[in-house]
C-alpha cells in the first residue's frame, strides 16, 4: 500500500510538472501575439544615442528595428542606465537586450545570449592636459591618476586589472564618466573602443587616443531570458541571414569605421 501511494504521489508531481511546463508563456509566440517587441537599451555611442530631435538612433537601434521588421512587428525601446539592463530581462520588462552587450561566462549565468552580432574592444581616451606628460600605460597605474568607467561594465573589470594602484572612479553613465575626463576630474577614460573613439573626435581639442590598440577584444550577444530557447533561435537564425546578405556587415562599417551617421544626426 505504501509503494503504491508513494508511485501515486510520484506520477501526480510529474504531472503537475508538466502541465506547468506547457502551460508557461513562450517569449517568441508572446511576442508574436503582443505584434511588438520590447527591446532594452543603454546610451552608448554610437550603439544607442539620441539625435537633435531627441530620437533614439544607433548601430544597436537599427539591428532592432531590422529585427522587428523581419518578424512582422513593431519594436517597443525601453531605455535604462547600463547596470539594470540586464535585469530588466529578469523582471519580464522587455523581450530582449540590444546594448553591445560583451559575451561573458559570468553574465551567460544571468541571460541566454545569441551568436556574436558584432565585435568591439575596450580603449582608452585620455585628458590632453593632465597625462601630456605620460609616456606609458604603466604610468598611469599609481594613486596619483584617476580612471573614470561605468559600473558594471567590461571596461570597468579591465580597469580594475590593470590599474590596480589608480584610483578608478565609477560612473553610471557614459555622459557622467566623460564629463569627469573634459572637467579634469579624472585623467582617462576607459570604455568600448567605439566609444572612445567617438569622445576623442567630437572632442579634439581636450581628448586623445594614447593607444593605436584596443586593451582588450571581445564579441558582443542580443541577449534574452533563460529558457527562451524558441526566441534564442530566431535571433540565431537572423544574425546568420543578415550576416549573409551583407546587411550586418554594412551596419557595422556604417556605425563603427566611419563618421558619416554623425553628420546625417
Amino acid at each position: 500500500m505504501v509503494s503504491i501511494v508513494k508511485n501515486f504521489f510520484r506520477t501526480a508531481a510529474i504531472a503537475l510538472c508538466c502541465i506547468s511546463a506547457g502551460a508557461s508563456a513562450d517569449a517568441l509566440d508572446d511576442i508574436l501575439d503582443r505584434g511588438t517587441i520590447r527591446v532594452g537599451v543603454a546610451e552608448f555611442t554610437p550603439w544607442t544615442m539620441k539625435n537633435e530631435k531627441g530620437e533614439l538612433t544607433g548601430f544597436d537601434i537599427d539591428v532592432a528595428r531590422k529585427i522587428a521588421a523581419d518578424m512582422g512587428v513593431k519594436v517597443e525601446f525601453v531605455e535604462y542606465e547600463w547596470e539594470k539592463i540586464l535585469p530588466s530581462l529578469a523582471e519580464g520588462k522587455v523581450d530582449m537586450v540590444a546594448a553591445g552587450v560583451a559575451i561573458t561566462p559570468k553574465r551567460a549565468l544571468q541571460v541566454e545570449f545569441t551568436n556574436p552580432y558584432s565585435e568591439s574592444g575596450v580603449g582608452l581616451a585620455a585628458n590632453i592636459e593632465k597625462t601630456r606628460n605620460v609616456k606609458t600605460l604603466a604610468e598611469m597605474n599609481n594613486k596619483d591618476f584617476t580612471i573614470a568607467v561605468v559600473r558594471d561594465t567590461i571596461a570597468f573589470d579591465v580597469s580594475s586589472s590593470l590599474f590596480k594602484n589608480a584610483e578608478v572612479k565609477v560612473f553610471e553613465t557614459s555622459k557622467a564618466a566623460e564629463q569627469a575626463v573634459l572637467d579634469g576630474k579624472a585623467h582617462a577614460y576607459i570604455a568600448s573602443q567605439p566609444v572612445v573613439t567617438y569622445f576623442s573626435v567630437s572632442n579634439s581639442k581636450k581628448i586623445d587616443l594614447p593607444m593605436n590598440a584596443p586593451l582588450l577584444s571581445y564579441k558582443n550577444g542580443l541577449a534574452v531570458h533563460k529558457g527562451e530557447q524558441s526566441l534564442l533561435n530566431f535571433l540565431n537564425a537572423w544574425i546568420v541571414a543578415r550576416t549573409a546578405d551583407k546587411w550586418l556587415p554594412a551596419s557595422t562599417r556604417y556605425w563603427f569605421t566611419s563618421l558619416e551617421w554623425k553628420e546625417a544626426q
